[in-house]
C-alpha cells in the first residue's frame, strides 16, 4: 500500500518552514507543481493535495538543484526534462547564477576568518 503525505507534511519534511511563524510554506509546493509538470500530486477531497513516493523524490530533486545547486526554474526544467543523466558540476553548469556563487565565496571567507579569530 502506497504512502501519501498531505503538503503540509511534505512542507515540513522538506524543511520549508517560516522561521517566525514555524508554519509550513505550502505555496512554494503550489509554485513548483505549476512549474514543473512532472509533479502531479492526487487531489482528493476538496482541493487537498497528497504526494506518494514519485512525487517526493521529484520534489526533492526539484529543491536540491534549486536550493543547493543553484539552478534557475528553466535550469531545473532542462535537467528534468533530459534523458541525459544528471550532471551537478557548477563548473560546466551554464544554469548556476552568479550571486549563488558568490554567496557561497562570502560564506567561505567568514568561514576562514572565524577559524583565524578562534586559533
Amino acid at each position: 500500500m502506497k504512502k501519501f503525505y498531505s503538503i503540509s507534511e511534505l512542507s515540513k519534511d522538506l524543511n520549508l518552514i517560516d522561521p517566525s511563524s514555524n508554519k509550513p510554506l505550502n505555496h512554494i509546493l503550489r509554485y513548483w507543481e505549476k512549474e514543473f509538470k512532472q509533479i502531479k500530486p492526487k487531489i482528493l477531497n476538496g482541493n487537498r493535495r497528497y504526494y506518494d513516493e514519485k512525487n517526493i523524490k521529484l520534489l526533492k530533486k526539484v529543491q536540491f538543484l534549486l536550493k543547493e545547486q543553484g539552478m534557475t526554474i528553466n535550469g531545473v526544467k532542462k535537467v528534468l526534462n533530459s534523458s541525459e543523466p544528471l550532471k551537478l558540476d557548477e563548473r560546466s553548469n551554464h544554469s548556476i547564477r552568479a550571486n549563488n556563487l558568490k554567496d557561497k565565496l562570502v560564506k567561505i571567507s567568514k568561514l576562514i576568518k572565524n577559524l583565524k579569530v578562534s586559533k
